[in-house]
Order: structure tokens, then sequence, then C-alpha cells
């Protein structure tokens, strides 16, 4: 067979603007690829759900990739197991109630799955703004993350979505454009961002889960955007939370689409 780098280059673009193209208008957008990103995309995709996640950087898995200070092991609790096995990662117990398991195999094993349930990814994209109608969030403004990094003057494009997912982790980088833009409270105490208190596992691992849930009418907190949203503390490199938050925010806008469409 002789190659043909025009056909090669060709079928590049051609498949990339097609699914492009064919996710502007989705059922949810995640925003962030970290673990509680890729397990509620996964879960969401399950369920028939046109599911499309977007992250900022080259690669995805968020800080699960590193570790503890770059030694690529993760903890995780008893309770987040239940996701590893959904997924097929494997562990080791270290001690009663503590598991371990490889960060590079569990980031590679999550997203494998997650593009296999049917949920679409698109790297290097930042979101510039969000589309609010009647008081509600509907879509989300996307442009490259190279042209935010280098600071071009490039217009965006639009992707429609009947939910919004914010998981990306400390910043909480969505959440953050509809206090600035939408002129709503969010659904806190103070109705703004209140910030992510120091690190401490055991609350906030069981904060994570608790704090899953719709911060602005159409768009969700999950993972560490969701304690960092509501003035949570951090928990270091345990992830049963974050894979627990994913379920969570799957689960509730499964339901919300269910009754939708009943």
């Amino acid at each position: 067979m002789t190659l043909d780098e025009v056909v090669i280059s060709r079928a590049i673009v051609d498949r990339y603007h097609e699914k492009l193209r064919d996710y502007l208008d989705i059922d949810v957008a995640v925003v962030g690829g970290g673990p509680a990103g890729l397990v509620a995309s996964y879960y969401l995709s399950r369920a028939g759900r046109k599911v499309a996640l977007y992250e900022r950087k080259l690669s995805i898995g968020g800080g699960m990739w590193g570790g503890g200070m770059m030694f690529n092991e993760i903890v995780v609790q008893s309770e987040g197991l239940k996701i590893l096995d959904e997924f097929g990662v494997r562990y080791r117990e270290y001690e009663p109630g503590y598991y371990t398991a490889g960060s590079v195999e569990s980031v590679a094993v999550l997203l494998a799955k997650t593009c296999q349930a049917g949920t679409q990814i698109f790297n290097l994209f930042s979101i510039e703004d969000v589309m609010v109608r009647d008081d509600r969030v509907c879509g989300l403004v996307v442009n490259w993350s190279p042209v935010e990094m280098a600071g071009l003057h490039v217009d965006p494009l639009v992707v429609r979505c009947k939910y919004v997912i914010d998981a990306t982790g400390h910043d909480a980088e969505v959440i953050d454009v509809i206090q600035r833009k939408a002129g709503s409270k969010l659904l806190t105490e103070t109705g703004k961002i209140m910030g992510e208190k120091s690190l401490w596992a055991e609350v906030a691992e069981k904060a994570t889960v608790d704090n899953t849930r719709e911060i602005y009418p159409g768009a969700f907190v999950a993972g560490m955007a969701a304690n960092a949203t509501f003035g949570c503390n951090r928990m270091g490199p345990v992830f049963g939370g974050m894979l627990l938050s994913g379920e969570r925010v799957a689960e509730i806008i499964n339901e919300r689409l269910d009754r939708e469409s009943a």
C-alpha cells in the first residue's frame, strides 16, 4: 500500500470536524477531565446520554496522574472501591480501610472505559463563557486553549447543552464565569464561590460528595470544584470522594433527564 500524506491529513480534518459538528448540541457538557469528570461522563454516557468532556490541557486525568508529590500511587478508602471495581482498576490493601492503586493505570482505565461508554472528549478546549437564558445555563462558549494562552483575539464557538458539570478542580472555573457574568447569586451561603479551606482529608472526602449538587440552574459542581465552591477543605491524594462525586452527579442528572423526558 502506498501512503498519501494528503489523504492522511484529510482523514484527520474530516473526522474531527464530523465529531465537533455532531457535539454542538448535547445532553451534558462536562468541564474538566480529572477523576470526577471522567466518572460522571462514564455513568451519563452508559445511560445513553450524549456527553462531551472538555479539558484545557493536552492530557486527560487531572491531578490523579501525579499521585502524591509525583509518587504515582493513589489512595482510595473502602467506600470508593466500588468505582474501581466497576472500571476494573487493580488495587491492593495497605491496611484496613486504605487501598492503593497505580495512578497511571487508574487514569488509563478510567479514560478508556469512559471513551468506550460513548463520551466524546475534546482536549485543548477552554471555556470562555456560558450561555444563560431565563436564569438558566444552557450552553458553553468554547475556544482553543492555545488561543487563550497566547492572548489572541479569536472569537469562540458555542455548544448547547441541557446541563453543565464543573469538574475543573480547585479553581471552579465554570462557576467563576457564572458568578461574574450571570448576575445572579449562586446556591451557597454567601451567593458566591466561598473558596477552599486547608487540607483535612477526613472532612473533605465526605464533603466532596455532600457538596455535589446544583449550584445554579442547569449547572452542577463535582469533585474538588464542589468543595471549593461551598467553602470546604481539600483532601490531598486520596480519591474515593472524587470518584463517588462523579457517580453522584451523574445519578442526579440522569434522574432529572428521565423526569424531563417522561
